[in-house]
């Protein structure tokens, strides 16, 4: 859902053209089914910024060797090898040329490529590899099998260039916020993670989500935007009412810190009750109880420090709390004239 600035935006070509142009593997080849248990993939992962690290701080974890971490910059790139630990060579576009041959070399004869750039940023990415691929020569049998990037809003068809090159692509998206530079090794544990892609790919994306200790889920890839829009409205848009819900208690004489210490249990409490109850029987607070005195309250001390934008979200949002709470048939006579006041 997060990407570090430092994620690589682009990859230069630094291989040579190739003397004869090497023709597109099957897609069913070095299959990932039919590796025995004890043989780890070799991952390079491109564009190792906060989730990109995470993923691959638990992907050698879990075993896999990491080959190369590829960023735009080279301290960006050392930065996060070293806390990938393991090994994996490094790649940057500041770089010398004739220093990353061999790297190149490496990433190329990866099993899987995990792409984890800023979505806009996926494109190029995508084609820039399909052209470093190609220009690498060599047997194609070594190239990668796979192909999977990280975005939750687009789908494995962004990878079409790696796709006509015989590769497997596929998606993998971690439902979780990582904010952390270090992230925990467990970081992934009980994590939900959104798969999709060819058939191939997606097998592989799913054993690596068991192995975190994830849980995978698939759905179509025409789904995707709304199934990130989703994921962007439970995390970030809750993040920025948090940030409102503290700058309401700082009009109430508290300092931002304090009103996070204040508010950060509540916020807890909130989700764990969503973890085993439906949000109509989680609602709490006055749109749950239908107190109108309550909620008039509440938006008179909003205008009265004229905070015009938390009085709109609080309307916006209690609209929906209200049809939740009827839901339940509770409060239905008191909910009429809570929805006409917030509607003003």
């Amino acid at each position: 859902m997060l990407k570090s600035a430092d994620a690589t935006h682009s990859i230069s070509n630094p291989m040579p053209p190739a003397r004869k142009r090497p023709q597109p593997k099957s897609k069913t080849s070095h299959s990932f089914t039919s590796r025995s248990k004890a043989q780890r993939l070799r991952i390079s992962i491109v564009g190792a910024g906060r989730m990109g690290t995470a993923l691959g701080v638990a992907l050698r974890r879990a075993a896999h060797h990491i080959e190369v971490v590829v960023n735009r910059t080279t301290p960006s790139a050392r930065r996060a090898a070293k806390l990938i630990g393991g090994g994996a060579a490094i790649l940057a576009e500041s770089q010398p040329h004739n220093a990353r041959a061999k790297t190149v070399s490496r990433l190329v004869e990866s099993d899987l490529l995990l792409i984890s750039t800023p979505d806009d940023a996926l494109e190029a990415v995508s084609q820039r590899l399909a052209a470093i691929i190609r220009r690498s020569g060599g047997d194609r049998s070594k190239a990668p099998s796979f192909a999977l990037h990280t975005s939750g809003a687009l789908s494995s068809e962004v990878l079409a260039p790696l796709r006509a090159l015989g590769i497997s692509v596929g998606s993998l998206h971690p439902l979780v916020s990582i904010s952390d530079a270090a992230p925990d090794q467990d970081a992934f544990r009980a994590v939900h993670f959104c798969v999709e892609g060819d058939r191939a790919a997606v097998r592989v994306a799913r054993s690596l989500v068991k192995e975190l200790n994830g849980k995978p889920f698939t759905i179509s890839s025409e789904a995707k935007p709304l199934y990130h829009a989703a994921a962007t409205v439970s995390s970030g848009h809750v993040t920025a009412l948090f940030d409102l819900a503290t700058e309401m208690l700082q009009e109430c004489g508290l300092s931002k810190h304090r009103a996070r210490q204040i508010l950060a249990p509540l916020l807890k409490s909130t989700a764990a009750n969503l973890g085993t109850q439906s949000p109509a029987e989680a609602l709490t607070g006055p749109f749950a109880r239908g107190d109108f005195a309550t909620v008039q309250k509440h938006l008179a001390a909003m205008k009265a420090k004229k905070m015009s934008e938390a009085a709109d979200l609080y309307a916006a949002l209690g609209l929906r709390a209200v049809k939740l709470a009827e839901s339940t048939k509770s409060n239905r006579s008191s909910a009429k004239d809570i929805k006409k006041l917030l509607s003003r």
